[in-house]
């Protein structure tokens, strides 16, 4: 279930002061949103500015990022993160996302619900942030197992007034049963760094309503990832589209084709120690 807000920065972690401003933006990533054709307003830029300095004060005290290099912080954190925007504004737009010719009898999306998007596996916030800030009108869910990792969030949440956005404590194994909440609730689904894809669309699919799709970041061995993930997502009843090359890296699409089957995910821990598919030789 969602935690509240904690209201003690002392037990809690790092509070942060909405006054204070945030890192500026660097030529590089700029050029990078004119590469990706998107363009931020500028309190969505301060806003971006300012969870980078509050990302950078955070990782001080405990590991949230390897990367804490500002410029590059922009480009593998931020850029990296709203390179799907476009396949988001595409999918709400009803344009066919390339590779999807051979999709069809998708479920239409009820006109009157708000677009909703989980990032499961969160950590400190990418993509899940970064969209929020730029998608007021999408509801986010920040799915995070890891206590300070969720206080972190919470505090970042807050210190944003990032209405759009709750932060949810738990692992995707257990969320993604739950089908009060959660299970086959959402239009999107995003991941970054969270594991290989055949372990991936396991801790995901489930979230999705029939028709959404995952957005997962992946590296150069995308393509070899969709190979090997070719069982789990027949089990699954989803559908890999083509890989988008980015600047910072690989956006694998998944569309959810029908209902998940009621066995997964699995226990917790289970989809990461024996991905769907997989040989035990392949994973060693």
């Amino acid at each position: 279930m969602s935690r509240p807000v904690p209201n003690s920065s002392a037990e809690h972690g790092p509070s942060f002061d909405p006054s204070v401003p945030g890192a500026s933006p660097t030529a590089a990533f700029l050029q990078a949103l004119t590469t990706l054709g998107v363009a931020c307003e500028p309190a969505e830029m301060t806003s971006l500015g300012r969870y980078l300095s509050f990302l950078r004060q955070a990782n001080e005290r405990f590991n949230l990022t390897a990367v804490t290099d500002e410029p590059a912080m922009w480009l593998r954190h931020i850029a990296d993160s709203l390179s799907l925007l476009p396949v988001i504004a595409s999918v709400q737009a009803g344009v066919e996302v390339e590779g999807e010719s051979d999709v069809s009898k998708l479920e239409p999306r009820p006109a009157d619900a708000p677009w909703t998007l989980i990032d499961v596996g969160s950590g400190g916030g990418l993509p899940g942030i970064p969209l929020a800030i730029c998608l007021p009108d999408i509801q986010v869910t920040l799915l995070e197992a890891t206590g300070k990792k969720v206080r972190f969030l919470e505090e970042v949440v807050a210190a944003l007034e990032l209405r759009n956005v709750r932060v949810l404590s738990g692992r995707a194994e257990e969320a993604g049963r739950d089908r009060v909440a959660h299970r086959e609730h959402y239009d999107f689904v995003t991941s970054r760094a969270v594991g290989p894809l055949a372990t991936l669309v396991e801790l995901t699919v489930p979230f999705l309503r029939i028709g959404g799709m995952v957005l997962a970041i992946k590296g150069e061995r995308a393509g070899d990832e969709i190979i090997e993930a070719k069982q789990a997502l027949y089990a699954l009843h989803a559908h890999a589209l083509e890989p988008m090359r980015t600047e910072t890296g690989t956006i694998v699409p998944i569309r959810k084709m029908r209902t998940t089957p009621k066995i997964y995910p699995r226990r917790p821990g289970e989809p990461k120690r024996v991905p769907l598919g997989v040989k035990r030789a392949d994973r060693e």
